[in-house]
């Protein structure tokens, strides 16, 4: 009689080494299998799962990543308290059936004497680059360096990060970086807002205040739709809802080309609305694409 498969061997194998992941990967490729990429930094919600799901579909062998990259980070930004949380987080893979973990330490990624990085292309200057500098550079040198460990055929990453998806996908066309980017769409919650790993930052009451940058983002579609072509406006009618939620420590509100992430003056064509804001102490970005009708 045959035994029951255990659930153990359903869980993906977590591997720490660069040198275990190229094992990993070599032999899927001998096996004909084409290889699903999913970097990550762990904190794993349903929008890193939809990822994961769709390189399921789409390849013989995913690779999840688990790195809090400390080279994206700045001075006075989270990363120590950027929630770490590997084994719930391989739990939730086994449960989406992802085939390789890949949980480096800081030591493996960077190791004694490492120096070089990557500078980041023209798309990352305004916006998150003119707020966060450095972060775009520790973003490409790590996503690089996890390209050339996984050797993947198509690398998953999702819209809410719309400048940091932009950053990558025209990195690896400069560098000749043979991956397919493929851009998954931003899962939010039941209410509107984007999920991220820093929405556990936030009280019950930030919680709710957080739901006005979905909602100006929903706001400035709408007019749009009406027949509003003046970025400008749209960007007043964004912050007007920010203000009303009292939402003010604003980064940015903008419409920029979908392509250039350059501020457009009049909706000639499709365009995104960025968002970036804090609410309490918890810096959120979010996005909507705005379609010309």
């Amino acid at each position: 009689m045959s035994t029951p498969t255990s659930l153990a061997t359903e869980r993906p194998r977590l591997v720490h080494t660069a040198e275990e992941l190229r094992a990993g990967v070599q032999a899927a490729r001998v096996a004909g299998r084409r290889i699903g990429l999913v970097p990550t930094m762990g904190a794993l919600h349903e929008g890193h799962l939809s990822l994961v799901r769709a390189a399921q579909a789409a390849c013989g062998l995913t690779v999840v990543t688990v790195f809090v990259n400390p080279t994206q980070f700045g001075p006075q930004e989270d990363f120590d308290k950027y929630p770490r949380t590997l084994a719930s987080d391989v739990d939730a893979l086994a449960a989406c059936r992802a085939d390789l973990v890949f949980a480096p330490s800081r030591e493996e990624m960077y190791p004694a004497g490492c120096s070089t990085c990557v500078e980041p292309p023209a798309v990352a200057r305004r916006w998150e680059g003119e707020c966060r500098p450095g972060h775009f550079r520790g973003v490409a040198t790590v996503v690089l360096k996890l390209f050339n460990l996984a050797q993947a055929d198509v690398a998953f990453f999702g819209q809410k990060d719309y400048q940091q998806a932009a950053v990558i996908r025209q990195m690896a066309q400069d560098l000749n970086v043979p991956v397919e980017i493929r851009v998954c769409p931003t899962v939010r919650e039941p209410d509107g807002l984007a999920m991220s790993s820093r929405n556990r930052y936030l009280s019950a009451d930030e919680r709710r205040q957080a739901l006005a940058i979905s909602r100006s983002l929903r706001w400035a579609d709408q007019l749009a739709a009406g027949g509003e072509r003046r970025a400008a406006k749209l960007a007043e009618a964004m912050q007007g809802v920010l203000a009303e939620a009292q939402i003010r420590q604003i980064d940015y509100v903008a419409v920029v080309d979908p392509d250039t992430l350059e501020p457009v003056s009049e909706l000639a064509g499709p365009a995104i609305a960025l968002i970036a804001a804090k609410v309490g102490t918890t810096r959120l970005i979010d996005n909507w694409r705005i379609e010309r009708t």
